[in-house]
C-alpha cells in the first residue's frame, strides 16, 4: 500500500514538474490571475463579475455567427501563447520572482494536475458504472441530460454561459473565503433538522 503511495506521488510530483516547465512563460501571469480569482483585495469580485459583464454584453450587442466567434476565440488564444511569454517579463519583472511565488506557483501547478486526475477519475467511473450497472447509468445519464436539455430550452443560450462562467470565475474566491463551506454547512443542518422532525412525526 505504502509503495503504490509512492508511486502515485512521485507520479504526480513528475506531471507537476512537466507542467511548471510548460507554463514557465506564463509564470507572472497565473500569478496575478490566482490572486485575482482568491480575492486578494476587496474589490476583485466586483471587478471580476464587471469585466465577464462588459464582455458578454459585447458579445451579444455584436451577435457574432458560431464561426466567427471560433474564429476570434482561436485567434486571441494564439496571439496570447505567442506574447504572453514575450511581454510578461518585460511587464512584471522577472528578477522580482521569489522564493515565495516560485512555490505558489509550484502549488497552483499541482491543483491543476490533482484537477485533472479527478476529472479523469470522474470519467472512468462512469464507464465502470456502465459496466456494472448499465439500468442505473443509462436512468442517471438520461435524466440529467434530460435536466440539461430543460434548463437549456428555459433560459437564454448566452446569459445561461454568463451565469456559468461568473459561477466558475467566482468559485475559488468563494471557496477560499469559506462561503462555500458555510452555506453548505447551513443546508446540511437544516436538512438534519427536516429529517429529524420525520423520524419523530413517524415515531
Amino acid at each position: 500500500m505504502a509503495e503504490g503511495d509512492n508511486k502515485s506521488a512521485n507520479l504526480l510530483a513528475q506531471e507537476t514538474s512537466q507542467l511548471e516547465e510548460q507554463l514557465q512563460g506564463w509564470g507572472e501571469v497565473i500569478l496575478a490571475g490566482d490572486q485575482i480569482l482568491r480575492w486578494e483585495k476587496p474589490w476583485f469580485p466586483g471587478a471580476l463579475v464587471s469585466v465577464t459583464t462588459i464582455l458578454f454584453t459585447l458579445i451579444y450587442y455584436l451577435d457574432p455567427s458560431v464561426l466567427t466567434g471560433l474564429s476570434c476565440t482561436v485567434m486571441i488564444l494564439c496571439l496570447a501563447d505567442y506574447l504572453v511569454p514575450t511581454l510578461a517579463p518585460r511587464v512584471f519583472g522577472s528578477n522580482k520572482w521569489t522564493t515565495e511565488q516560485q512555490q505558489r506557483f509550484h502549488e497552483i501547478c499541482g491543483n491543476l494536475v490533482k484537477t485533472q486526475r479527478r476529472v479523469l477519475g470522474w470519467w472512468k467511473r462512469l464507464f465502470a458504472l456502465k459496466e456494472e450497472k448499465p439500468k442505473m447509468y443509462f436512468l442517471s445519464v438520461i435524466s440529467s441530460l434530460v435536466a440539461v436539455a430543460w434548463i437549456g430550452q428555459q433560459v437564454h443560450n448566452l446569459f445561461l454561459t454568463y451565469l456559468i462562467v461568473s459561477f466558475l470565475l467566482l468559485l475559488p474566491g468563494l471557496n477560499q473565503h469559506g462561503i462555500i463551506t458555510k452555506y453548505a454547512g447551513m443546508a446540511k443542518r437544516e436538512i438534519n433538522k427536516l429529517l429529524k422532525q420525520k423520524e419523530k412525526k413517524n415515531e
